[in-house]
């Protein structure tokens, strides 16, 4: 039995360019997240109080997520039509500009430092309405189908290392002020796009009868119809619409534990390493038996685990509090990532993969704003407990809301019973 991941996935030099570009974006977008977090926080501080200095972090994920609402489906069938790495190289080099932005954003007062970090986070939010579908949609054509179980294992393992050193560089870089901080991230940025576009990568095969608006209605009857993929993003959606903390770590940091923003980091790389230690073990020895059950599971424990962080006052409990949570999460990550995957032919990936982005999106950036909402309320601790029930109460609700996710057992399985492709989706023959 391996005890490591293995490493025969990197001998495809395309994968390979790919997975250096998508990390590299993962851990700028880690850095840039605790550095906006903090600056808001601490700007929107110098007048407001903690409830309503919440709130504005909150805004932020809103912010985000209304581009992403409108334009993800777009994307998708974009992914579908055109060039794939190409949509990957403009639409980053549109973020490299928005981090520029931030950059000149720490020399500026308040009352218009705060506005442009709004203008810059819809920015963000525009551009991750094209990117998802496009490198979720790429990588399954850079490697052989009987190894994209170890694609979307070392996917999931360098998103997490990147996830843990990105928070941790950050927090440590703003000590410095954000301007480090953004700095470094556009250089990450141009790395991450000189190294994708060096990647030889396969041109989408043609799409008959090509109509936008219809292929965005496609992706969207594919997705209703699979049940299977149907219940394991929408059972994303609500827990982490519900039970995502995030947006909450600079209130617990400041004014909850008292640990300053290298602390703020530290709080942020914990679900990571948690996560990453889960990736390894995924990477190593994949799952093969019982999918559904283990998601569901997987949902339960994040749930308890939140539960302990908002009642934690202890940093390092804390901190193991939100490892728990990221390793959970990774589970669930892994499931639903590997049964979409398996289910989709290629011709309907990039819209498939928008669909899921924006359930995603809605769960991660809405949940921020769900977040800042709760706690203008609630607070800070009543928001997080909140989540934290509705987690476990969720995991439970789907066994019987979607029996077939529940007794899912091989994700092969999946796509034998994932309903066909319209016939639009595929080229005529020749």
């Amino acid at each position: 039995m391996a005890l490591a991941p293995s490493l025969a996935v990197f001998r495809h030099s395309a994968y390979l360019r790919y997975w250096i570009m998508r990390q590299l974006l993962s851990g700028g977008r880690q850095m840039l997240a605790v550095a906006i977090g903090w600056q808001v926080y601490d700007l929107a501080r110098l007048t407001r109080s903690i409830e309503e200095s919440a709130f504005l972090l909150g805004l932020v994920g809103l912010v985000q997520f209304l581009p992403v609402l409108l334009l993800s489906l777009v994307g998708g069938q974009a992914a579908d039509r055109f060039d794939r790495k190409t949509i990957l190289i403009v639409s980053n080099l549109v973020r490299l500009a928005a981090v520029l932005g931030l950059l000149a954003t720490a020399g500026m007062p308040a009352n218009i430092a705060l506005p442009a970090i709004f203008v810059v986070a819809a920015v963000f939010g525009g551009v991750n309405a094209f990117t998802p579908a496009a490198s979720n949609s790429l990588y399954p054509t850079l490697v052989p189908r009987a190894e994209l179980h170890q694609a979307i294992a070392w996917n999931s393992l360098g998103y997490q290392g990147a996830a843990i050193l990105g928070p941790a560089l950050g927090g440590v870089l703003y000590i410095w002020g954000p301007q480090v901080v953004y700095g470094t991230a556009a250089a990450m940025t141009v790395a991450a796009i000189v190294s994708i576009a060096a990647a030889n990568t396969p041109k989408p095969a043609p799409v008959a009868g090509a109509r936008g608006l219809a292929m965005v209605f496609e992706g969207l009857r594919y997705v209703r119809d699979n049940k299977t993929v149907f219940g394991a993003i929408s059972l994303d959606l609500v827990v982490v619409l519900f039970g995502g903390v995030t947006a909450l770590l600079p209130v617990f940091a400041r004014d909850i534990l008292h640990v300053g923003s290298e602390g703020l980091g530290a709080l942020r790389a914990a679900p990571a390493l948690g996560a990453a230690l889960v990736a390894a073990a995924l990477a190593a020895r994949p799952l093969s038996r019982k999918v559904g059950p283990w998601m569901l599971g997987a949902i339960g424990v994040y749930g308890a685990a939140m539960l302990v962080f908002a009642w934690s006052p202890l940093f390092w409990l804390s901190i193991i509090a939100l490892a728990v949570t990221g390793a959970a999460d990774m589970i669930s990550v892994y499931v639903r990532q590997s049964l979409i995957q398996f289910a989709t032919p290629d011709a309907m990936r990039g819209r498939v993969s928008s669909v899921s982005f924006i359930f995603i999106s809605a769960s991660n950036e809405l949940g921020e704003f769900e977040s800042g909402v709760a706690a203008r309320f609630l607070g800070p601790v009543g928001a997080v407990v909140l989540g934290g029930t509705v987690a476990i109460a969720t995991a439970l609700a789907w066994t019987r809301l979607f029996p077939q996710l529940a007794r899912a057992d091989r994700f092969e399985d999946a796509a034998l019973a994932a309903p066909a492709a319209p016939e639009a989706a595929a080229a005529k023959p020749t």
